[in-house]
């Protein structure tokens, strides 16, 4: 693994909340549970905020609504799609977590009730998260463009047989992977699909890029972090049929021999709020099982 020592942690900043602060309310309301909660909570909401949107179908444009916060029910897949609809105008999130595992989305709606006056008389703080930017042109002309903040993946698809990947960074040559796929990855992203390839977590609020490739063929190919100022570019001069581009979960497009897929660092910063009692390795240890400790029963 090569780290950049140059990465470094975003100092937090005080959520600087309005008395009342205008209120987004995001999650997928096609889900019984999302719109269950979503009605249980709209009262207090209300009592305590100025709801500005009300979006249970993840559809809307977010980018022009005018908003102190985002509050999030679902996981943190509702999270990423929340990142997309407010564009380069990101406001800062708080997730409620009805899904699974949920990094990014970790309060229980009763925790959010109980952590919304601190948030509100700021005590909260806002961490910043790298953000990247995703283009693929075709023989030099840009086709597709894309805001994500997980990962972009190329996957090998139909009919499934090993790839061949060149990666360049800074327009340089760096390697050849044969694999199922590469991923290139944010540190929000290194405990998402990364993270099952073998990749490492990086902390979230890390300047950085995760390289990890997907089933490699060779053994000396391992995941590679770097700095997150550099650009990253992927080809394919061999792509199979279902060969596709992957952002955040979602295809962007399929692949040709004639594309070259680019990843860098966004203007935008996806900005999570941390609440009191909650922090990074808290998530970690919550979410991984790490006990610290085997339980050996007699």
């Amino acid at each position: 693994m090569i780290v950049d020592m140059n990465t470094s942690a975003n100092e937090p900043a005080t959520f600087a909340c309005p008395p009342r602060p205008r209120v987004m309310v995001l999650g997928p309301g096609d889900k019984a549970e999302v719109a269950q909660v979503a009605d249980q909570l709209r009262p207090s909401l209300q009592d305590k905020a100025e709801i500005v949107a009300w979006d249970l179908g993840l559809t809307r444009d977010l980018s022009q609504v005018e908003s102190d916060l985002a509050i999030v029910l679902g996981g943190d897949g509702s999270i990423l799609r929340a990142a997309h609809q407010m564009g380069m105008k990101q406001v800062p999130v708080i997730g409620v977590n009805l899904g699974k595992l949920g990094f990014l989305a970790d309060l229980s709606p009763e925790e959010l009730l109980e952590v919304l006056p601190a948030v509100c008389t700021g005590k909260a703080q806002i961490i910043e998260h790298l953000m990247f930017e995703c283009t693929v042109s075709r023989a030099g002309k840009p086709e597709y463009h894309e805001l994500g903040l997980n990962e972009v993946a190329v996957l090998a698809g139909a009919p499934f047989s090993v790839l061949d990947v060149h990666l360049y960074v800074d327009a340089e040559l760096a390697t050849t992977y044969s694999c199922d796929g590469l991923i290139v990855s944010t540190p929000v992203g290194s405990t998402a699909h990364s993270l099952s390839a073998g990749g490492p977590i990086l902390r979230k609020d890390l300047q950085a890029f995760v390289i990890s490739p997907i089933s490699p063929h060779t053994l000396t190919n391992r995941p590679v972090v770097d700095a997150a100022d550099r650009v990253y570019e992927l080809t394919c001069t061999r792509p199979h049929a279902g060969t596709s581009v992957v952002v955040d979960g979602r295809v962007l497009c399929t692949l040709s021999a004639a594309d070259r897929v680019r990843v860098e660092r966004s203007a935008a910063r996806f900005k999570l709020l941390e609440v009191p009692g909650r922090s990074y390795y808290r998530t970690l240890r919550d979410k991984l099982g790490w006990g610290g400790r085997l339980y050996r029963g007699e």
